[in-house]
């Protein structure tokens, strides 16, 4: 009988990009039993020879998706009667001990360094947030203690683990090959710039709009705005009219996008929960080929500037961004160079087949 595997899932999608296409479906490829227990309301389905369970449709509201769908999703996971659980959200954390109780084997993956993530959430009331967050910390490092693993995303979260819980690992979001596509033609590519990804002030939408007042090309904009207050407020600048807004994309439609650009930008602000972070946006990009400009961090400076996949700058400065944005779209060979060593080093290094037997190995250690 095969080992029977419970991914679970609180916020996240059915086609989530770290959970469904590397995760689940890795497991499934090596003989695993594999169940993706989701909340979406777009009901159940085999895909991938994963068996995904939809146990209703997703609630924006975190107290909601806290008191009604968090639970739900516990009372179907306990009916699966999985070996191993593994789930990825912070809030499913007093089930996942429940589970424990149950005498469960049990993955915590941590996606996120919540606590320092907590210090920017504008929901929360700033002189609260400190307090929120060292609270938050104390209850996330007490819980992970019982888990049977703690899977991370970095290997800055991971350091932080380790010193709690001795079985942690990181399994970075490395491209898949097979994402990795065969470039277009240079002269076929628009004058354009891609953005994709969650669209927020700390993730750099002022100043990358801002910046279009210094170029003429247009800006390629995919994902899901933090609120609405930020979407009518960016809506409303002069330099709106140069954006392409797509809303939330799949995987064809991203691969579309990639595939007429020129330059991919990744401009998160210097917050501890960014600077340590491997966005997996920047290796989508490389994967498809086009440069990069990004945040000049060191983890991320050094992938680019030892790969000369890029150009780093100043995320809060749109004249820096903007002259970086010129130079790669005024000079296509040093673009093309550029994209084609990214492409390089995905397909040498920064893929997911490494990061998958990793998984493998930690599976078949807690089996």
């Amino acid at each position: 009988m095969s080992i029977k595997i419970c991914h679970i899932t609180t916020a996240h999608t059915r086609n989530d990009c770290r959970i469904f296409e590397k995760e689940c479906v890795s497991l499934a490829n090596f003989g695993f039993d594999v169940t993706y227990l989701i909340a979406d309301g777009f009901g159940n389905e085999i895909k991938k020879n994963v068996n995904i369970i939809d146990i209703g449709e997703y609630s924006a509201n975190r107290m909601m998706r806290f008191a009604n769908k968090t639970r739900k999703l516990y009372f179907h996971a306990r009916l699966i009667n999985a070996h191993i659980y593994h789930f990825h959200d912070p809030d499913f954390i007093p089930f996942a001990l429940k589970l424990v109780r149950l005498k469960k084997a049990v993955i915590y993956d941590v996606h996120e360094d919540v606590p320092r993530q907590i210090l920017q959430k504008l929901y929360i009331p700033k002189i609260l947030r400190p307090t929120f967050s060292k609270m938050y910390e104390l209850y996330e490092n007490n819980s992970s203690k019982k888990f049977s693993f703690i899977i991370t995303s970095t290997p800055y979260i991971r350091n932080r683990f380790q010193k709690i819980n001795s079985n942690s690992i990181d399994i970075c979001n490395f491209a898949l090959l097979e994402d990795t596509i065969s470039s277009p033609d240079w002269k076929s590519r628009e004058n354009s710039v891609c953005y994709l990804g969650g669209i927020s002030k700390i993730r750099g939408i002022f100043e990358l709009v801002e910046t279009l007042k210094y170029l003429e090309c247009t800006l390629h904009l995919a994902g899901n705005f933090e609120s609405e207050e930020v979407k009518n407020e960016i809506q409303r600048a002069d330099t709106w009219r140069k954006v392409k807004y797509y809303g939330y994309c799949g995987k064809e439609q991203i691969q579309t996008i990639l595939g007429k650009s020129k330059v991919g930008l990744v401009l998160l602000h210097p917050t501890d929960n960014y600077i340590f972070s491997f966005p997996i946006k920047l290796f989508e990009y490389m994967a498809n080929g086009i440069p990069i400009i990004a945040s000049r961090f060191p983890l991320w400076q050094n992938i680019i500037e030892e790969n000369n996949c890029g150009i780093c700058v100043d995320p809060e400065n749109p004249k820096e961004i903007a002259a970086a944005i010129k130079y790669l779209l005024d000079n296509d060979s040093v673009a093309e160079e550029m994209g084609n060593n990214g492409q390089k080093a995905v397909i040498n290094r920064y893929n997911w087949g490494e990061e998958e037997l990793k998984l493998l190995k930690l599976y078949q250690q807690v089996t």
